[in-house]
């Protein structure tokens, strides 16, 4: 009886040191591994995307996408009414070059203001690394924009990967973890995080709708935004830790 009681007690005593562990993981390494691992699979599925937009011919999925936003009867007319056209221009204008820059440049000057020069860098390596990795992404790849339907905005690059779907992923989520790390309630955190995303969705999505842009060229930029805004939030943890010790 004695044996079993022991027993007892040491499986419980294991048990307690074991969700110890895993509360220290979760709180101190977790993320930084579970980011890690996430950046992987994205980088692995921007592969595959590009392999694919190497082939001379698109995809029938890409094809399919594309049509299925369209009128089939005029595939000039987007589905939806002439409104909804024009809310897609100003939804994909969240994701262009002058908007973002604008963005970009107004929280740099509020983070050294507020003498956080570490997190400036961090933003400012998330926009300026994103753009030169797709301007470099479609100039080596060169694909061809999409040619079933007309054009429903200015296009002036090759299309894959889409730069309006890698720059707002890399900005929009690198801007909504670190906001999101300086709320304490879970649930705002979330909320941050997933309007974040909810942004980065619309903008590539309106870059089909309006018929300038592969769905796969969108995947893309998105898979490619969301491993270098988790290669800058890995940054901006390491920055803010050598930050902290610094000042303590």
């Amino acid at each position: 009886m004695q044996d079993k009681t022991a027993m007892q007690e040491t499986a419980s005593a294991s048990t307690n040191r074991l969700m110890l562990a895993i509360h220290w993981l979760w709180q101190r390494e977790l993320p930084v591994l579970l980011a890690i691992f996430a950046t992987f699979v994205s980088l692995f599925l921007f592969v595959l995307l590009t392999q694919l937009a190497l082939q001379e011919q698109p995809h029938e999925l890409d094809r399919y996408l594309l049509l299925l936003m369209r009128n089939p009867h005029d595939l000039s007319d987007p589905l939806g009414p002439p409104w909804l056209e024009e809310v897609g221009r100003d939804i994909t204008a969240l994701g262009g070059n002058a908007v973002l820059i604008l963005l970009t440049l107004a929280v740099l000057i509020f983070l050294l203001m507020s003498d956080k020069s570490y997190l400036a860098l961090v933003v400012l390596v998330a926009t300026l690394g994103a753009l030169g990795a797709s301007s470099l992404l479609k100039k080596s790849i060169d694909r061809d924009r999409p040619d079933l339907v007309p054009h429903r905005t200015v296009i002036y690059t090759a299309s894959f990967p889409s730069g309006h779907s890698m720059l707002s992923a890399s900005t929009y989520l690198t801007l909504g973890a670190l906001l999101a790390a300086t709320q304490r309630r879970k649930r705002i955190k979330i909320f941050i995080l997933l309007f974040c995303t909810f942004i980065t969705l619309l903008v590539g999505i309106s870059r089909v709708y309006l018929g300038v842009h592969w769905p796969s060229d969108v995947v893309a930029g998105w898979t490619a935004g969301a491993a270098w805004a988790l290669i800058c939030w890995l940054l901006a943890r390491g920055l803010q830790r050598a930050n902290n010790r610094d000042h303590a």
